[in-house]
């Protein structure tokens, strides 16, 4: 039974990883009409699926992504302090696609923030009725899986040997994913307050992937525990405003 704990755990980890995959899958997929967004989202599912799967398969070529592609002190323009204080002067694979991984997670956020921001509710529902292209849509998902996914294998590689756990954990975890996607479409889509804290996760997590790009190692428990934080706070808001709204708009009592 040595293997029961490093798989719970492994478990645990592929499904707090897999929390931000199907916030930001739920959100592209929104951009869609209400008819195409069940099926884009099923898809999404089964290529975050089969990308985990198929670099399990490849697990050579994932550990291989630790050979330097470059070096920072190449490109003529880096300082010598900034090396320094990084320690690190070789990009290998893998730092490659967390630096393009976390310019698109940030860049994309940055763009759907605004969007809530500047745009009325007149706005939105004018954009959803035109919809997006599923193609881009599809497009940004398969970009998403891939690097969601490439953390999430490179993480199950630190934390256990045996290559059959990571398989039965990813699965779980996809599984967990297909169960909760609907609900946390709908529950996103019905609080746009909500909606603009996912997206602020986000941008955390592309800056978080883009420092472990450029080699500064960014622990992951601070910034889930700084999600789950502002994520109580929003909780207690929404039922501050719940019951505001219900007082505003029940009966008050004859005066006597």
């Amino acid at each position: 039974m040595d293997w029961l704990v490093p798989l719970i755990s492994l478990i645990a980890m592929e499904i707090v990883l897999g929390i931000d995959n199907i916030v930001f899958l739920s959100i592209l997929v929104s951009s869609l009409p209400e008819k195409q967004q069940k099926t884009a989202r099923n898809i999404g599912l089964v290529l975050a699926l089969m990308a985990r799967l198929a670099l399990l398969l490849g697990i050579r070529w994932v550990m291989g992504l630790s050979a330097a592609i470059f070096h920072w002190s190449s490109l003529g323009f880096v300082p010598e302090v900034w090396l320094q204080n990084h320690h690190v002067d070789a990009v290998t694979g893998r730092d490659a696609v967390l630096l393009l991984g976390g310019m698109f997670l940030v860049g994309k956020t940055t763009v759907e923030i605004h969007t809530q921001a500047v745009g009325g509710e007149e706005d939105e529902i004018a954009a959803k009725a035109k919809g997006a292209s599923f193609g881009s849509v599809l497009a940004q998902i398969i970009v998403l899986d891939l690097v969601f996914s490439l953390d999430s294998v490179i993480s199950a590689i630190g934390m256990v040997q045996e290559v059959w756990i990571m398989y039965v954990a990813t699965i779980v975890a996809v599984a967990f994913m297909a169960a909760f996607a609907g609900k946390v479409s709908r529950f996103v889509d019905a609080n746009p307050t909500f909606k603009v804290l996912a997206l602020s996760f986000l941008v955390l997590v592309g800056v978080m992937l883009f420092a472990e790009g450029i080699g500064t190692h960014v622990s992951k428990g601070y910034l889930y525990a700084a999600m789950a934080f502002a994520l109580v706070v929003e909780m207690i808001n929404m039922r501050v405003r719940k019951k505001k709204h219900r007082a505003k708009h029940e009966p008050h009592p004859a005066a006597g």
